[in-house]
């Protein structure tokens, strides 16, 4: 499979370079430009019992300064950042932005990677069929080449939506920041989760769900100047919810949140937003979201026991949240 990875690589990257051995020297220069990424995160912050205080995967320089992409639960409140290019020493780096509504984290390392960023592409060319090449830390030894088996909306149980995500197979097991590579060399995606998809013939298959590059052009300066997105946020519930049959469970409410302020639990059933009924998690979202930004009341009609109730949650804009901590000096 390594060879192919190059094969691929090298077939499709930089005309004009002149012969195969130029090709495939360039296509490891692509791979070298995904770096590892270790997150260390304090046992009382807020994601610590979901994500964990130790995390690990991947990363995307995207400039000469240093800045990194990656899928930013690697690094929310993360104290001490390490990131490691091919064949390098560990470097410290720092959280410099975060986008909640596109799952995006930027990096910037502190001392030089010695590392040519990539180019970005368009994930708005990226059709269900594609060919790709996703790609961990490592270089060719971690990538494989997959095919684009959807493009699709995700709905994710922390109040999240992508409209069209990239669903990628066979699964990659170091998905988290990985990269997704098109036929330029370009980077086309940035891996995010391991899910199942029905194949008929086949059942329950195993793939990836990647977040769509074009999403991060409207948002980077911001994110760089900033360190988070100026556009209008989505207000905030403060839950964790699933799907059923199309009806809408609440199976965890965030401490302090808007949601428990108003007594909503676990196990409620969301039945409408503003008077009109739910028929899906993204059709939920979409219905909350709709009702106005970050702060605007949310009229719910819930079932909660066997009694209906109509509630107004004050929703919030996440960022009122802590985000990540201040990056610490590592000894190395």
């Amino acid at each position: 499979m390594n060879a192919i990875v190059i094969a691929v690589l090298s077939a499709i990257l930089l005309t004009g370079i002149d012969g195969p051995a130029c090709a495939a020297a360039n296509a490891e220069e692509i791979l070298r430009s995904v770096v590892k990424i270790q997150a260390t995160i304090p046992r009382e912050a807020e994601t610590a019992a979901t994500l964990g205080t130790e995390r690990q995967g991947n990363g995307v320089v995207i400039d000469s300064r240093g800045t990194i992409l990656t899928v930013g639960y690697l690094v929310r409140e993360a104290e001490r950042i390490q990131v490691t290019p091919r064949g390098g020493q560990p470097v410290l780096a720092r959280v410099i932005g975060y986008d909640f509504a596109t799952g995006f984290g930027l990096l910037r390392a502190e001392q030089s990677l010695g590392v040519k960023p990539i180019g970005l592409g368009k994930s708005s060319a990226v059709l269900t069929g594609d060919s790709i090449v996703v790609a961990g830390h490592g270089g060719k030894e971690t990538a494989q080449v997959s095919r684009v088996i959807s493009r699709q909306e995700f709905a994710g149980y922390w109040e999240y939506l992508l409209d069209a995500a990239i669903y990628t197979l066979p699964a990659f097991a170091n998905f988290s920041g990985a990269a997704l590579i098109n036929t330029d060399g370009e980077l086309i995606g940035i891996g995010s989760l391991f899910t199942q998809v029905l194949v008929p013939g086949w059942g329950l298959i195993g793939c990836n769900i990647a977040i769509p590059i074009d999403l991060l052009g409207p948002i980077l300066d911001d994110l760089m100047r900033l360190g988070r997105s100026e556009k209008a946020q989505k207000p905030w519930l403060g839950i964790h919810a699933a799907e059923s049959h199309g009806r809408i469970f609440i199976t965890r409410i965030t401490a302090g949140g808007p949601a428990e302020k108003v007594g909503m639990k676990v196990g409620d059933i969301v039945l409408a937003v503003e008077g009109k009924e739910v028929s899906g998690l993204a059709d939920f979202y979409r219905k909350v979201w709709a009702v106005g930004s970050a702060g605007v009341q949310v009229p719910l009609t819930i079932l909660q026991g066997n009694a209906v109730r109509d509630i107004r949650v004050q929703s919030i804009d996440r960022h009122q949240r802590a985000v990540s901590r201040p990056a610490v000096e590592i000894k190395i």
